[in-house]
C-alpha cells in the first residue's frame, strides 16, 4: 500500500497540474438539476471536455454522492474517491485521476451525506485538501439530483450554476422546484443560475421552455435566470453512454456536441472576478455549514 501511495505521489508530482503551487484564478461551475434522468452528468462530461479542447486545465468532480456515475460515462473503475480523502486515507493530489480526454476527475464518496458530519478536524483537513485544486483553470461539480443538503451546499458555493431540464412538465416543475429553493434559502450567496434545456427538437423548443420559466420565475419569486442554451435531443447520445465515449469525443460535428461547444463559449464571456475563487468557494461551503 506504502509502494501505491508512493507512486500516486509521483504521478502527482509529474502532472501538469502541479499541485499546491501557483494558485491561479479558476472558475467553478456547479451542474445540477431538479430532477435525475435529464442528462445532467452527460452535459458536466462534456463540457469539461469542451473546455480542455480550449487548452484549459480541467478537474471534474463527482459530488453525486448517493450514486456517483462520471467514472461509468467515462469507463473508468477509480480505486479511491472523496472518501478517502474525508478518512485522512489519501490527499487529493492522490485521487486526482486523468482521462484519455484531456481532463481529471475526482470520484464521488457514495454514502458521504454533507461537511458539516465531519469532524472540526476532518473539516480543516478536506477544506486544505480542497485548496489544491486551485491550480485547475476550471473546475466542474457534478451534484446529485434535486434539492438536498448537499447539492445545495455546492450551488451557494459556486461562481456559476447551470441548471438542466428537459421538456418534460415533470422536469420543468422540478426546475421551477430548484429555483425556488435558491431564490428564498440562498439569497445571500447571490446564486448565478443559468438554464439550460436539454433533449430538444428544436432552438424554438427550447426558447420557449426557457422564456416561460424565465416569465414565471420573476413573477413568483421575484428572482432572475440567465437562459445558457440547449442541447438537441440526437441517438449520438445514448450510443455514446452505451460505449462508454463521451459523444463529443466520439461524434464531435454531430448536434448535442456543437451545443455544448456553444455553452462553454457563452460561460467564457463572464469573468471571473474573484482572484481567489477556490478560496471564495471554500468560504461560502463551510457558511452553509454554521
Amino acid at each position: 500500500m506504502e509502494d501505491q501511495a508512493a507512486q500516486l505521489r509521483a504521478m502527482a508530482r509529474e502532472s501538469s497540474f502541479d499541485f499546491g503551487r501557483n494558485a491561479k484564478k479558476t472558475r467553478i461551475i456547479t451542474v445540477t438539476s431538479g430532477k435525475g434522468g435529464v442528462g445532467k452528468t452527460n452535459v458536466s462530461v462534456n463540457m469539461a471536455i469542451a473546455y480542455a479542447q480550449m487548452g484549459k486545465k480541467v478537474i471534474l468532480i463527482d459530488a453525486d454522492l448517493g450514486m456517483a456515475n462520471i467514472n461509468v460515462i467515462l469507463n473508468m473503475q477509480p480505486k479511491f474517491n472523496l472518501y478517502h480523502v474525508i478518512t485522512h486515507q489519501k490527499t487529493m493530489a492522490e485521487i486526482v485521476y486523468k482521462t484519455d480526454y484531456g481532463i481529471r476527475i475526482v470520484a464521488g464518496a457514495n454514502g458521504f451525506s454533507r461537511i458539516a458530519n465531519l469532524s472540526d478536524e476532518d473539516r480543516d483537513f478536506f477544506i486544505s485538501e480542497l485548496k489544491l485544486l486551485s491550480t485547475a483553470d476550471i473546475i466542474i461539480i457534478d451534484t446529485s439530483a434535486g434539492i438536498s443538503e448537499s447539492v445545495l451546499d455546492f450551488v451557494a458555493a459556486a461562481d456559476e450554476v447551470v441548471l438542466v431540464s428537459t421538456p418534460e412538465p415533470t422536469a420543468i416543475t422540478d426546475a421551477y422546484g430548484m429555483i425556488k429553493i435558491v431564490s428564498t434559502e440562498l439569497e445571500e450567496y447571490d446564486v448565478n443560475i443559468k438554464m439550460v434545456v436539454n433533449r430538444v427538437n428544436s432552438a424554438a423548443e427550447a426558447k420557449r421552455i426557457a422564456d416561460r420559466m424565465s416569465t414565471i420565475v420573476a413573477q413568483f419569486l421575484n428572482y432572475k435566470i440567465e437562459y445558457l442554451g440547449y442541447i438537441y435531443d440526437d441517438p449520438v447520445v445514448s450510443h455514446a453512454v452505451i460505449r462508454q465515449k463521451p459523444f463529443l469525443v466520439s461524434s464531435p460535428q454531430s448536434k448535442p456536441s456543437l451545443c455544448i461547444k456553444h455553452l462553454v463559449n457563452r460561460i467564457e464571456k463572464i469573468e471571473v472576478e474573484n482572484d481567489d475563487s477556490v478560496g471564495n468557494f471554500i468560504q461560502k461551503l463551510i457558511r452553509r455549514q454554521k
